[in-house]
């Protein structure tokens, strides 16, 4: 269970913090850079529930994430060592697995895509496209911090790695995120027209806009 007392403490103004093990480290650590970019996520996905505009159970599967996303942060924020004197919180296979259930479950009854997409149509979507791309921000992260520290207790790099299925799970919800959004805007998706056929030079442009237009008409 946690605690929480008391929310300033005044310890982190000299620029260092303690991760989830109590040791202590700059606030420029790739590990605290990893799971702040994971609290930055998980506060846009409360705004997207915020909204009351997506379907219960659709609300349900965000705040399972939501939860998840607090595991996620724990993990990046303590170091893996072997023999730990207490049993940290990890990401585990299973977690995963859930999230590519979720791809295969929503990607269902979505149509294909002509072109790619461009983040906006209903709020509920473009901040779901904004989780994505912080989630991707994350992704990114918690990699400069296991080239920093390593995987595991990879002690060749540094002391105390990185549990990889921490990562793997940010790699999976990225994916999720956008199909989700796509859900959020009921298939009606704002779809990428590029700059070659956004002013059709030719007979070949032409059809292409075109493909894409019929696409985003058959949609709504």
């Amino acid at each position: 269970m946690v605690n929480l007392t008391r929310i300033y403490t005044r310890t982190g103004d000299a620029g260092e913090t303690r991760l989830s093990d109590l040791s202590a480290t700059t606030k420029t650590d790739p590990r605290v850079a990893a799971y702040g970019d994971v609290d930055e996520a998980n506060s846009i996905l409360g705004i997207v529930t915020a909204l009351d505009a997506l379907p219960q159970p659709l609300i349900v599967t965000l705040r399972t994430i939501q939860n998840e996303l607090f595991d996620v942060g724990a993990d990046l924020s303590n170091p893996v060592v072997p023999d730990p004197t207490w049993e940290p919180l990890r990401i585990t296979q299973p977690s995963i697995d859930r999230l590519e259930a979720w791809c295969d479950e929503y990607t269902e009854g979505l149509s294909s895509l002509a072109s790619f997409i461009l983040p906006g149509g209903t709020q509920s979507s473009a901040y779901l496209h904004l989780a994505r791309t912080v989630v991707r921000r994350a992704e990114r992260s918690a990699w400069a911090a296991a080239q920093a520290y390593g995987l595991d207790d990879d002690v060749t790099v540094a002391s105390g790695g990185l549990n990889p299925l921490a990562i793997a799970y940010l790699n999976r919800l990225s994916d999720l995120l956008f199909i989700l959004a796509r859900v959020a805007n009921s298939g009606h998706d704002v779809m990428w027209v590029p700059g070659k056929d956004r002013e059709p030079a030719g007979e070949r442009a032409r059809k292409h806009r075109a493909r894409i237009e019929a696409t985003q008409q058959s949609d709504s």
